[in-house]
């Protein structure tokens, strides 16, 4: 279990800077305590003369009001320099652990935030040395092959290769089940509600959050644990606004009213006649008082803690607009299960999935400018509100709380959908997306299992694409693209630059002289080692289209459509790189996405799943946002290109050079996308071969330190991957 990401960042009252600078932490070492010193935002701890270099040691603290999520990054500085970066282990609450060799010439261990603007707040730090039992014990535990592994070559005297095989092995996080991560991660003591209670009760000015609940004929267990849920709030500053949307059933009305008459914050409204969820729910949306809206469902209930990380949310920026969580579902008997754990706002995503759903909090100004719920698009009426209130909205406005705030019910008594009603809320979702897209000139289609898809489109005439295509023999690959993107690709202006990097077989310029007189065609001789990216911007510098489209020698067009799938997107101006999905030839995936952190760099989202099967919350049929995309196919502007230096040919030849492209782009403001909807088949590495060689080894060695210096907070950190969830994969897991 892996849980690195940057959690919130609430604003630091000065009152609480000067304590921490002048009571700074102090950390329990072997020869005593030793105070930090505070630098800006971070801590220091200085370490020299502790004889702690060259150790094994088990370093642990606490990251006060973490909840658990990483939001620091410890670093040894090595004589006066940075060294390594550590990276902890959530073990539960806000407590964390590393262990591992620190290195030697140890001078300090440096805590600071991943993100700017909340300084450093530890506790109950300290360093303890391990012995070689415990150390092989623990390791054993997690990774028995790579400990058995180490301790061979150690015994063989190869103490370099044994220690690291120890290290990978102590660092091995296993995957774990929901009910176990609640216990460990979600479960709050006596003493940790208090701890909320009593931050609450100090805040100036707390934002009051109105929930509202509309209500009709819901079963009265459900019902009352709702309510419940609400009274429970550890946030105090709450009102319930109870519309009764003319329940058929007396006990409903005395239930409710009873609920009221003990608690204040609870008013009721009853309508005489029923109006459906739209306008019941804009009649409680009148009652409102506070300045931010919570919408709770009649059948399901609310974390004790909800309320408490909205007006925390609120309070470290007040100008949000929308504010959501994570949620999971309950069963008649209260038992959690399917956890959605979400990423940070995705527009992409959210055109084709209401994947926001709970729980949902909205600026009550927000949503009144709006006019509140549609009625006549009940199914997806909240779908439609997201979908026009983020239109223009600025990201930095929408706020995701990677925390399960939410329990929605699915048993019995719960109001569950008849297909009549899934097909009302189907073609109500569709206009929704429709009258959104209409200003940009998209259209809404009904995408794979029922979701939407928007579809942009190409401009007439279409604008030209420059295929950049790094080559060095291997003519059956090649001569299986070029013919792909000739006769087997729906795109009416092509230039293609093959980028020959030494090719020497007759076959390849045989294939050359096939398309000697194709203009489509040109090939471009770049002599010398193999280094994809002065490839690539060779190519990228001899282009002639405004959308450039780098495209390994190795992969195979398998339907018409994918390239103008890919330009649509990478015309929005939006957009930098554009990602396809790519298959292995025996129909599993090999590309949906990259996601940082996998590996200690960054991994393929859902490697090997079969290319058919929808991934996690059907995150593989629906275009999205992602952090990067991989360069085997890869479409993106010549002008974004340029601006932001093209590829790193100096520090990235081979490995990460699509990464630090599309990370670059990000930082440039510009959005990377992911869509399911231009599907290639990639033959991986063929032309080039695996990275067997201690030559190549050690260049991608050198390639990783280039990539974890340049990009360590935002590889720990990726806003498209949920930070409760593990980075021993990519895939979504625990």
């Amino acid at each position: 279990m892996d849980r690195l990401r940057v959690g919130g960042n609430a604003p630091v009252p000065p009152e609480e800077a000067r304590s921490r600078e002048d009571h700074p932490p102090s950390a329990r070492l072997p020869g005593g305590r030793r105070s930090f010193v505070v630098e800006g935002e971070a801590l220091r701890l200085d370490l020299a003369g502790t004889s702690l270099g060259d150790a094994w040691v088990t370093i642990r603290f606490r990251d006060v009001g973490s909840g658990g999520i990483g939001r620091l990054l410890l670093t040894v500085l090595r004589d006066g320099h940075q060294g390594a970066i550590l990276s902890e282990e959530a073990l539960g609450g806000d407590a964390f652990a590393w262990t591992g060799r620190l290195p030697e010439g140890l001078r300090a261990l440096v805590f600071s935030p991943l993100a700017p603007g909340r300084p450093v707040a530890v506790a109950d730090v300290s360093i303890a040395r391990r012995g070689r039992l415990a150390l092989v014990g623990r390791a054993a535990l997690r990774s028995p092959a790579r400990t058995v592994r180490a301790v061979y070559w150690r015994s063989l005297g190869l103490k370099v290769r044994g220690r690291g095989l120890l290290g990978a092995a102590l660092c091995d996080r296993r995957d774990t089940g929901y009910p176990a991560w609640i216990r460990r991660f979600d479960t709050l003591d006596a003493a940790g509600r208090s701890r909320l209670r009593d931050t609450a009760a100090a805040w100036d000015a707390p934002p009051l959050i109105s929930v509202l609940m509309p209500v009709h004929d819901p079963a009265p267990g459900v019902l009352e644990a709702a309510l419940r849920s609400v009274r429970a709030q550890l946030y105090p500053h709450w009102d319930l606004c109870v519309v009764d949307d003319a329940s058929t059933d007396p006990a409903t009305g005395r239930r409710l009213a009873a609920h009221a008459a003990a608690d204040p914050r609870i008013r009721v409204m009853r309508r005489p006649v029923n109006g459906h969820i739209a306008r019941a729910t804009n009649d409680a949306l009148a009652m409102a008082r506070g300045t931010f809206v919570a919408f709770l469902d009649h059948d399901d209930t609310l974390a004790e803690t909800a309320l408490f990380h909205v007006a925390e949310a609120v309070r470290s920026d007040p100008d949000l607009v929308l504010i959501y969580s994570d949620e999971d579902k309950i069963d008649a008997r209260g038992r959690r299960f399917e956890p959605h754990f979400k990423s940070a706002f995705d527009r992409e995503l959210l055109y084709g999935q209401n994947y926001i759903n709970h729980l949902t909090v909205v600026r009550t100004d927000a949503l009144r400018a709006l006019g509140g719920l549609r009625p006549g698009f009940e199914g997806s009426q909240d779908h439609d509100l997201l979908l026009r209130l983020t239109a223009g909205l600025a990201p930095e406005r929408v706020r995701h709380i990677p925390k399960v705030l939410y329990h929605w019910r699915a048993a019995g008594g719960s109001g569950t959908f008849s297909d009549r009603a899934l097909a009302q809320a189907e073609t109500a979702r569709l206009r929704a997306l429709a009258e959104v897209a209409a200003p940009f000139g998209a259209r809404a289609e009904r995408g794979p299992l029922g979701f939407n898809r928007l579809v942009r489109p190409l401009p007439a005439p279409a604008p030209r694409v420059s295929v950049i295509i790094p080559t060095r023999d291997r003519a059956e690959l090649l001569g299986q693209v070029l013919a792909g993107l000739f006769t087997a690709t729906d795109y009416p202006d092509l230039d293609v630059v093959v980028v020959d990097n030494d090719s020497r077989e007759a076959a390849t310029h045989a294939l050359f002289g096939t398309y000697a007189d194709d203009t489509r065609l040109r090939v471009l001789a770049v002599p010398g080692p193999f280094n994809f990216s002065d490839l690539s911007n060779r190519g990228a510098a001899a282009a002639t289209g405004s959308i450039l489209l780098f495209l390994n020698n190795d992969v195979e067009i398998v339907e018409p459509g994918w390239l103008a799938e890919m330009v649509s997107l990478a015309l929005d101006p939006s957009v930098g790189a554009v990602g396809a999905k790519l298959l292995y030839p025996d129909g599993t995936l090999q590309h949906g996405g990259i996601v940082l952190g996998v590996g200690g760099v960054a991994g393929h989202s859902h490697l090997g799943l079969p290319g058919d099967e929808p991934g996690y919350f059907a995150r593989m049929v629906l275009t999205q946002e992602v952090s990067a995309v991989t360069g085997a196919c890869l479409a993106v502007r010549a002008d974004a290109f340029a601006a932001v230096g093209g590829f790193d040919a100096a520090h990235l030849a081979v490995a990460f050079n699509d990464v630090d492209l599309c990370l670059r782009l990000r930082a440039a403001g510009y959005r990377n996308v992911w869509t399911p909807h231009a599907r290639l088949v990639h033959h991986e590495s063929k032309s080039r071969g695996p990275e067997d060689t201690p030559e190549k080894r050690a260049r991608f060695e050198a390639e990783t330190r280039v990539m974890q210096a340049r990009w360590e907070p935002q590889l720990r950190a990726d806003p498209y991957y949920n930070p409760n969830l593990s980075r021993r994969s990519a895939h979504f897991r625990l």
